[in-house]
């Protein structure tokens, strides 16, 4: 028999006839430990309960105790479980003492009948393996960090030294993920989804949401903006761009989100939402939804690609809005439907390159309509059809159109597809509807800590000024560090400038010369100054397309004396101080952008100190038991304090962050999406309009006498000249000049 060694197990850990405990707890808990220190698996035999349904014995054995009940099943079953128990006599007896109200040992036999487990391997015991509420936060951080399991449990590991002083194993970790994955979804996708909508209202009222339900009160589309997506909205939601993408969720519904710039030139996300289908009516709804949550206000400008029906929604929704095409998008179908002729390719070129010039250069619209006639008449028919059709829609993409458009240098909704394609990279397409959430929450924290970054480095960085002129020091205090680059560069611009006066009083005539001292290339600009309300007012319009003063109205201030930049040119949104102010959600209430804050940095204070004692205290063991005793207390203490009724504290936190939200589980589980058919998914890859254009010989087989096909004829592939020249032309898309170049 395998007796327990002392020499292996502290003496205070072995039981003895008379130990007495206050509760059954406390004895089960002392039984796991000394399993765990002499090396066997526990298990409870039997609980005996009293009249009054108090407990009044019970035994407490080894897990290798008894032998496994027969398997009623087919004796021919391939891999069967392989036996573990051994009959082992190893229990612990306990008795009710009625007068003293504790529990006694009776009956106590510590001599097993089988080898016991090396202390390099207790860890691996089910007994010893528990998941406290401190690993299992870190094990949901992890998780939400995107850290796979494997990963998050070997740093967990090396965090304690070895894996034999973690209370976990690695399947542990990935089935409490698994566990908490399927409590989320404890009341389906829509329910489970509302809960997380209201949980959010909880720690935060200003956030918003918005479900639309069909005639079966289905869900059918769904709309939602955190009070940090509010506030940035407020400050700079003067242009956005909106774009859908496919393939986020495991119902294949679109996903749309409404994204712009910060005072960075950084993305930022201004509501997202999930549809049904890509109708008028859902754009409609969204849109209506979108404008609910951000107080009425509409944007100046937005962006989106050539979809018909989204473009019928904003005409309806967003009537002061100027609607641009994605000029990305057009250029694509440009170099689609221009590209195919295999006759001149010096033709395609010229045609594109006559598009380009009419899209991104031509400013004046006589101009252009010469040129796009010229161009129509290059072309064969089935071309000019595509040119008439993009012509109808020409005040959205064409630059002569957009002389006076406030887009922020802005031409498409580029911004839009790089975050979706940031999002898809976290993605997969069988995500539940959670899963999918909260790793929308990462991609959308990961482009605020972008922000934060270039925060950091404009308040640590003196801006480099190459000219000490009172403007561009002014200019280096307003500015962002981005935004100063670019008013730097027009400055530098405006010291090359050729002045020509005209008979009206400040009337100029403006050239700027390039580097190279070439003044032919540059179109000739007129503006006029007013000295007394130190205004420019120039043809090129840069201002009030980017908010950055042009360099042609930059000469014409220096030329009327004016040293420092007005006020009236300094656009808010582009400056440091861009989000000191307050915004208020869509109940009047003034939005914290994050209440937890507080708390997060108490914590971040706390845990830093308690990792520091708990590293001194291990040195010593006298230390870590002072350490241990001194935790115990205080835990006692801090679990008081926290579930006393009477806290003040407690009461008025409870008042302020409880939503009148519908709480009713049956609401929750009642709630259910609108199904969404959707087609199987092919093996066969899709064919893109490129791959359409390639030339393919197909095989063909040739039958012989008997009935037999012969080898197939080798495939034979001659690739389209579109390829080369869509690769050639993909750098028109960007050909702004002056501040958009940089913007």
């Amino acid at each position: 028999m395998a007796k327990p060694n002392k020499e292996n197990v502290n003496p205070a850990w072995l039981p003895w006839i008379g130990q007495k405990f206050r509760n059954l707890e406390d004895a089960w808990s002392f039984w796991i430990d000394y399993g765990g220190h002499a090396g066997f698996e526990v298990r409870k035999r039997y609980t005996n309960v009293g009249t009054d349904g108090k407990a009044t014995s019970c035994r407490y054995v080894c897990a290798k105790e008894g032998r496994r009940a027969q398997d009623k099943r087919d004796h021919a079953t391939k891999n069967p479980r392989a036996e573990t128990r051994t009959c082992c006599p190893v229990r612990m007896g306990l008795t009710l003492d009625r007068v003293a109200g504790n529990y006694e040992v009776f009956d106590l036999l510590l001599a097993h009948n089988h080898v016991l487990h090396l202390p390099q391997t207790v860890h691996l015991m089910t007994s010893q393996r528990k998941i406290s509420e401190v690993q299992a936060f870190e094990i949901e951080a992890a998780g939400d960090s995107g850290i796979r399991p494997k990963a998050a449990h070997e740093l967990a590991c090396r965090q304690v030294g070895a894996p034999i002083n973690l209370s976990y194993t690695c399947r542990d970790h990935k089935n409490y993920l698994q566990s908490r994955r399927q409590r989320e979804l404890a009341y389906g996708q829509a329910g489970s989804m509302l809960k997380y909508f209201q949980d959010k209202i909880a720690d935060n009222p200003s956030f918003h949401y918005a479900l639309q339900l069909d005639n079966e009160e289905q869900i059918t589309n769904i709309f939602w903006a955190d009070a940090k997506m509010i506030i940035d909205y407020a400050r700079f939601g003067d242009v956005v761009t909106f774009d859908t993408t496919f393939g986020t969720n495991k119902e294949y519904r679109p996903f749309g989100v409404f994204v712009g710039f910060n005072q960075f030139r950084e993305t930022i996300v201004f509501g997202a939402a999930i549809l049904f289908d890509e109708t008028c009516a859902s754009f409609t709804w969204l849109f209506k939804a979108f404008l609910a949550a951000h107080n009425g206000k509409e944007p100046r400008t937005i962006f989106t690609d050539q979809d018909a029906a989204m473009g019928n929604a904003i005409r309806e929704v967003f009537v002061d809005a100027w609607h641009g095409s994605c000029t990305f998008h057009i250029m694509q179908n440009a170099v689609k439907h221009l590209s195919n002729n295999k006759n001149d390719e010096n033709e395609e070129s010229h045609i594109l390159l006559d598009f380009s010039a009419c899209m991104y250069n031509i400013e004046d619209k006589e101009a252009f309509e010469e040129a796009f006639d010229s161009m129509r008449n290059k072309v064969d028919k089935n071309k000019s059809s595509w040119l008439d059709s993009i012509y109808k829609f020409k005040e959205k993409w064409a630059e002569c159109y957009m002389r006076d458009v406030f887009t922020l240098g802005m031409r498409s909704t580029q911004l839009s597809e790089s975050f979706n394609s940031d999002l898809k990279q976290h993605l997969k397409s069988d995500f539940d509807i959670i899963r999918f959430l909260k790793h929308f929450e990462r991609a959308v924290q990961g482009k605020r800590n972008k922000e934060l970054d270039e925060e950091f480095e404009a308040r640590k960085k003196l801006p480099r000024i190459r000219m000490k002129t009172p403007m561009l020091v002014q200019a280096s205090k307003l500015y962002t560090p981005q935004i100063f680059e670019a008013f730097q560069a027009e400055y530098e611009r405006s010291m090359a400038a050729c002045t020509r006066p005209l008979h009206e009083n400040n009337t100029y005539a403006i050239s700027i010369v390039r580097s190279d001292g070439d003044l032919s290339s540059e179109q000739e600009r007129i503006i006029v100054g007013d000295p007394l309300e130190q205004k420019v007012s120039c043809s090129y319009n840069q201002f009030e397309r980017t908010g950055v003063l042009c360099s042609h109205g930059l000469k014409v201030l220096d030329l009327m004396n004016i040293k420092l930049l007005p006020d009236h040119y300094v656009l808010k949104r582009w400056t440091r101080g861009a989000r000191y102010e307050t915004v208020q959600d869509n109940k009047g209430r003034s939005i914290i952008e994050d209440p937890k804050l507080d708390a997060m940095l108490q914590y971040k204070y706390m845990s830093h100190k308690f990792l520091n004692l708990a590293y001194q205290a291990t040195s010593s063991p006298e230390c870590c038991l002072l350490v241990d005793d001194a935790l115990d207390c205080l835990g006692k203490q801090l679990q008081d304090k926290i579930s006393a009724p009477t806290s003040i504290l407690s009461d008025s936190y409870n008042v302020q962050l409880q939503p009148d939200v519908q709480q009713d589980e049956d609401f929750l589980g009642a709630a259910c999406l609108r199904k969404k058919e959707v087609q199987p998914k092919s093996s066969k890859r899709k064919r893109s309009w490129l791959d359409k254009t390639r030339k393919y010989k197909k095989k063909v087989p040739n039958k012989s006498n008997h009935g037999e096909n012969s080898a197939a004829v080798e495939t034979q592939v001659s690739m389209d000249d579109a390829s080369n020249v869509f690769t050639g032309y993909t750098n028109l898309l960007m050909g702004l000049s002056n501040i958009d170049d940089f913007l």
